[in-house]
C-alpha cells in the first residue's frame, strides 16, 4: 500500500493530478479541498494517499491532510458510496462541515452535493454518526478527533452548531468573530460571545 508521496507537481487538472517522484509520474485524483491548498505546477508537495483496486483499474487518491483521507476511507464503508461520491463529498464540503451535517441530521445540505441523493444522504447520516460517536475513533486519532478544528475555533464551531446554527453560518460567524478581535488568540468563550453578538446584528 502506498501511504504517501512527496514529489513535484507536473500537472493539475481537477480532479486529476500528476506527481513526479524520483523520475516516476504518479497519476492520482484529489478532492477540491486538497486542490485549493496545492502549490503551483513545478513545486514540491507531500500528499497522503489511498489506493483503490478495481477489476479494471487501480486508482490512487491524494489528500492534503490525514482528516481528509480518514473521512474518505470511512465514506467508502458506507453502503452505496464509492470513490466517486466520496470525492464529490470532500469537494463539496469540508471535513468539519460534513461532521456538522451528520451530527445535526442536515441531509438537505448533503443532497446539494452532486451525486448525493436523499437516500444516500440519509445513509450517510445514520452510518457516519456511529463512526463519529465511536469512542475508539476519538481515542485512536481517527476521523472523529480530526473532524473538528483543534483549539478555540473548533470548540466554538461545535458550540454554535449545537445551538442550531448551520455549519456554513457557524463558520462565517467564527471568522467574523476572530477578525473582530484586538489581536492575539481569543478564548472559546470570547469567540462564542462575539459570534452570537454578530448573529444578532
Amino acid at each position: 500500500m502506498i501511504g504517501s508521496l512527496r514529489g513535484r507537481i507536473a500537472l493539475k487538472s481537477p480532479p486529476q493530478l500528476l506527481l513526479e517522484v524520483g523520475g516516476v509520474g504518479y497519476e492520482m485524483e484529489a478532492p477540491m479541498s486538497t486542490f485549493y491548498g496545492l502549490p503551483a505546477v513545478g513545486e514540491e508537495v507531500r500528499l497522503l494517499t489511498h489506493l483503490v483496486v478495481r477489476e479494471d483499474a487501480q486508482v490512487l487518491y491524494g489528500f492534503a491532510s490525514a482528516a481528509e483521507r480518514s473521512l474518505f476511507r470511512n465514506l467508502l464503508k458506507v453502503s452505496g458510496v464509492g470513490p466517486k461520491i466520496a470525492l464529490a463529498i470532500l469537494s463539496g464540503t469540508s471535513v468539519e462541515g460534513f461532521a456538522a451535517c451528520v451530527t445535526t441530521n442536515d441531509t438537505a445540505a448533503l443532497t446539494r452535493i452532486p451525486g448525493v441523493g436523499r437516500k444516500t444522504a440519509e445513509r450517510l447520516v445514520i452510518e457516519m454518526r456511529d463512526r463519529l460517536s465511536s469512542e475508539q475513533s476519538v481515542t485512536s486519532g481517527g476521523f472523529a478527533i480530526e473532524a473538528v478544528k483543534p483549539g478555540a475555533e473548533g470548540e466554538a464551531f461545535s458550540a454554535l452548531v449545537a445551538l442550531g446554527y448551520k455549519p456554513a453560518e457557524a463558520t462565517r460567524l467564527i471568522q467574523a468573530a476572530g477578525a473582530a478581535g484586538e489581536g492575539g488568540a481569543a478564548s472559546t468563550e470570547e469567540l462564542i460571545r462575539r459570534a452570537l453578538q454578530g448573529a444578532l446584528r
